[in-house]
Order: structure tokens, then C-alpha cells, then sequence
């Protein structure tokens, strides 16, 4: 692109999905899950409609800048006649597992299923010489010489997907996320009661490490909203809650993780709580650091950064959007239940209006960028070749916008993201669209 889009540093790189307003847009084209993998080079996204995208870094490019790779059907909607219930194909969550060869693997999830896929290059190979070509009548007899073996060339290279191992029947209720260990050989599924361990090569037999559900259910206090391994030690797992805590579990101490190693939490302000309280305390993405010194928590309303030795409080506390004044509306809604997830290398923040901030907390420096196509308009440069985007908005007067709470729109909203392991690039899922930012 000609012309960049700049603030600080970080550029509009690139946009994937077609443009359209929301009553236009397709259900099953909504973005639910994105990752890359831990190269960098490809990325994954996942939507409502139970597909599959895959993208490959471009390399011939200098700039940031991917293209399709792929996209199969990981999941159909299915109904369960026991219980009655619909389950949706929806991508809940996608999780790269480490390469050990040329194809790649992927896990990915929707309520009930996880489903271990192969992604690898298929050579397509065609006849090439026979003994009779189209058109040829069938001569009466053969002898040696005039007698030809067929033989096989290659025509071409499709990239093809196929399921290595389907993982289901081990929750009751709705899987929120799944974690690969560092051993590569195991994961972590969690749903809102249980966590399980798997091994990635048995798909007939999980084991419990995690049951909270109480003898009676009118007991239940709180659920867990996710789970996550440690980057390092293969042993060691955290799950949040519910109720905004979040707890270290050791896998050396008992083959069931019911006593926690470490918990982490604040206490409870009994003078300031509200009925609304408990909802946006709730966290919904929690994740360790690359080295797993610090563990990072979203909630509705912020995003906590803990050192792993201090349990009693954050070392920070970063307030996303001051929208305690709207919470009636927004309960009116269920915007209150939106579930936004958070990403570690660059603290990414996802918020309403498609809006979304970088927050470096060493230097305290927060950018907010907008992954909105209205927001861009298209300028031509000589040819489409060198189509470019130029910004409509200021960051200054984007920043404004974002602080007025009664400017956003509370149906356009950033839930899901990635950041590049090695380098300073975000994707974002706007609705049916991918965005990609990089800092330049």
C-alpha cells in the first residue's frame, strides 16, 4: 500500500472479508476464534459457521502482508437426542500443535468436540503415456517393444485437510478452551465444571484433573472460564474463574487438582458492590507470559498483570473502558456478557466500536487503534496496484471518540485476537473480517 495509517509506529496492514452492514453480514461468517501459530507464518481463524481459514505469511513481500492458504469444514451442527439440545458447529477456540514435520496440526473446538486436524500438501498425479491415446482404434495384437507401462507425473499440488483425531464425549457442558502443553504431547479442555487431560494420540480415554461441580447444584458458586498450560513447566496449569480468581494447579501433587497450589485474587469491596459486581469480575482470557513469570487477566472492564510470587493484588491494573454509568443498558443488552480475550506480547485489548489498544505497561503508553472498514477511505494512486488506505480519523480525535462512552457502538466489538510471537503484528476478528496491524 502506498499510503500507511500510522499512529506511533503501528500501520494498517492488511483487511480480510467483505465489507457490509451488520443486518447484511451472515451469521456463519463471524469471526469466533483466531491464532497464529508459533512461527508466525501462518494463521488461523475460525468462525460460527464451523469453518476453518488458514493463511500463509507472503514472503516475496517486505511488508506485513498474508494470503489464503486453505479452508475445510472442521465442524456441523449436530443435536443431541438425549438431551434435546442443539449443538452448534461454532469454532470456539483453534490451537496450533508443534510441528514435527512437514504437515501441520491443529486443534479445534466447538461446545462439545475437539478434532485434531492434519493440514499437509497432496502431489496430484495423471497418466502420462499408455497404450492407447484418445481417438486410437485397438490394434489387433501387441508385441513387447509396442507394449507401454502407464506412467505417472505430477499435475499439480492441492492442500488438502483431513482429521487425524475426533475427541468428544468428556464434557457435559460447553468447552471454553483448550491449552497444548510445551511437552507436545498432551492438552488441557476445559468446560464450564471440569478440566480434562488428554494425551494427543488417544482420543477413547481422558483423565479428570478438575471436577468443581457440587453434590448439590443449588451449591454452585462459581464456573470456570478458562484454562491455560504453562509456557515451560509441563506440569503446571492455571484456570480462572467466575468469581475474578485465578488458580495454579500442579499436576505432581495429585492426579486430582482440587487443592491448588497458589490463588490469585483481591478482596472483595462489600462497600462498593453492586448487583453487577460479580458479572464484570467475572475474567473471561487469562494467560501466562512467554517465560511465565507474569500471568495476564481480562475482565469486562479491565485487564490485571500478576507476578506469579504476589498473590494478595496486580502489580497493574489497566481500566479498558470506564463504562460503570451504562451497565443497566448494557446488562438490557447482554453486551455485559461479552467475552473479550486478551493477548500477552503486546498486552492487546479489545473493545466496543471495533476499537482496540496496545498498552505497553513498562513505559504505561496506550495506543488505541480502530479495525473498522468505515474508518478507511480508498484512495487511488495511479493504478489498483497501488490502491491504498487512508485514514478518515485522527488519533487524537480517535482517542476522543473511544472516551466517550455514548459515541460507541456496542455491536461492532473486538472479542478475539492474536499477536505474532516474534514480531510486533496483531490480528484482530471484526465480525466477518481479519485485520491486521503492524508496528513499523
Amino acid at each position: 500500500m502506498s499510503n500507511e495509517i500510522q499512529d506511533n509506529g503501528w500501520r494498517f496492514a492488511q483487511c480480510f472479508g467483505e465489507k457490509g452492514d451488520l443486518e447484511e453480514i451472515n451469521e456463519a461468517d463471524i469471526i469466533s476464534a483466531v491464532e497464529f501459530d508459533e512461527t508466525g507464518d501462518y494463521l488461523a481463524t475460525g468462525d460460527k459457521g464451523g469453518r476453518v481459514v488458514l493463511f500463509e505469511r507472503n514472503d516475496t513481500k517486505k511488508k506485513c502482508e498474508y494470503k489464503f492458504y486453505t479452508e475445510f469444514q472442521s465442524h456441523e451442527p449436530e443435536f443431541d437426542y438425549l438431551k434435546s439440545l442443539e449443538i452448534e458447529e461454532k469454532i470456539n477456540k483453534i490451537r496450533w500443535c508443534k510441528r514435527q514435520n512437514a504437515a501441520h496440526f491443529l486443534l479445534s473446538t466447538n461446545d462439545k468436540t475437539i478434532k485434531l486436524w492434519k493440514v499437509f500438501e497432496k502431489s496430484i498425479k495423471v497418466v502420462s503415456e499408455n497404450n492407447l491415446s484418445d481417438g486410437m482404434q485397438k490394434p489387433t495384437s501387441f508385441t513387447r517393444e509396442s507394449l507401454k507401462l502407464p506412467t505417472l507425473i505430477h499435475h499439480d499440488t492441492i492442500i488438502t485437510a483431513v482429521p487425524r483425531k475426533i475427541y468428544q464425549n468428556a464434557h457435559t457442558y460447553h468447552i471454553n478452551s483448550i491449552s497444548v502443553n510445551s511437552d507436545g504431547e498432551s492438552y488441557l479442555s476445559a468446560d464450564d465444571l471440569r478440566i480434562n487431560l488428554w494425551n494427543l494420540e488417544i482420543s477413547n480415554q481422558s483423565f479428570n484433573i478438575l471436577d468443581i461441580k457440587p453434590v448439590n447444584m443449588e451449591e454452585l458458586t462459581e464456573v470456570i472460564t478458562a484454562v491455560e498450560f504453562h509456557p515451560v513447566h509441563c506440569n503446571t496449569f492455571l484456570y480462572s474463574s467466575s468469581k475474578g480468581t485465578i488458580k495454579i494447579g500442579d499436576m505432581r501433587a495429585a492426579a486430582l487438582c482440587d487443592q491448588h497450589a497458589k490463588v490469585y485474587g483481591e478482596d472483595d469491596d462489600s462497600t462498593n458492590k453492586t448487583f453487577f459486581s460479580e458479572i464484570i469480575s467475572s475474567i473471561s482470557d487469562v494467560k501466562f507470559s512467554p517465560n511465565g513469570r507474569h500471568i495476564i487477566s481480562r475482565d469486562y472492564l479491565t485487564l490485571k498483570i500478576w507476578d506469579v510470587n504476589m498473590e494478595s493484588k496486580p502489580v497493574q491494573t489497566i481500566l479498558i473502558h470506564d463504562l460503570r454509568n451504562k451497565l443497566c443498558d448494557l446488562y438490557e443488552s447482554d453486551s455485559i456478557f461479552d467475552k473479550f480475550e486478551c493477548t500477552m506480547d503486546g498486552t492487546g485489548l479489545g473493545s466496543y466500536s471495533n476499537y482496540f489498544h496496545v498498552y505497553n505497561h513498562e513505559t504505561e503508553n496506550d495506543i488505541v487503534l480502530q479495525a473498522d472498514k468505515s474508518v478507511f477511505q480508498t484512495k487511488y494512486t495511479g493504478s489498483m496496484k497501488n490502491k491504498g488506505l487512508e485514514c478518515q480519523v485522527s488519533p487524537q480525535k480517535r482517542e476522543e471518540l473511544y472516551y466517550n462512552i455514548n459515541s460507541l457502538d456496542y455491536n461492532k466489538k473486538i472479542l478475539q485476537a492474536s499477536w505474532h510471537p516474534k514480531e510486533n503484528i496483531v490480528a484482530l476478528a471484526a465480525t466477518n473480517n481479519l485485520f491486521l496491524f503492524q508496528k513499523v
